[in-house]
């Protein structure tokens, strides 16, 4: 029988892997974002491979989309309900518990989907914004070059 060992990695490690601060780690764990796999009282946080992956998603997300701290807080919850629900999905043996599963996912992914569109709406209309403000600046540049008389 092999054993497989699991890599364990310090707060430090993770936070140059990962490009951002160890306060920035600490942070997500109080949030409820991110939790050290093992630590012993007075031991240093130790990460998995898992948690550094779950961090980088994270990070992604945030960068991304924009989002505030609270708004990642709750697209991170609704994704680990939508995994719960797959795993209920793949221990279900009946329609019946199926078509439970579904309608628990449809607001899940309903609010993810929210979230998504409001952000996809704001930068539309900063787009807009900008194309206006470009738009006048080509206007008023051709206002201020003398016509040519060659």
């Amino acid at each position: 029988m092999s054993f497989q060992t699991i890599e364990h990695y310090r707060i430090g490690e993770v936070a140059e892997r990962v490009g951002i601060t160890t306060r920035t780690i600490r942070y997500y764990e109080e949030l409820g974002l991110l939790g050290a796999t093992e630590r012993v009282k007075g031991a240093h946080r130790l990460y998995t491979e898992t948690d550094v992956k779950r961090l980088e998603e994270l990070i992604r997300l945030r960068d991304l989309l924009g989002l505030t701290l609270e708004e990642l807080v709750g697209l991170a919850e609704a994704e680990e309900a939508r995994a719960a629900l797959r795993d209920q999905w793949d221990e279900s043996t009946t329609d019946r518990e199926r078509a439970r599963i579904v309608d628990e996912a449809i607001p899940v992914i309903e609010l993810q989907l929210e979230l998504i569109r409001g952000r996809q709406q704001r930068l539309s209309e900063f787009a807009g914004e900008l194309s206006g403000k470009l738009r006048s600046l080509h206007e008023r540049r051709a206002e201020l070059r003398p016509a040519r008389t060659d």
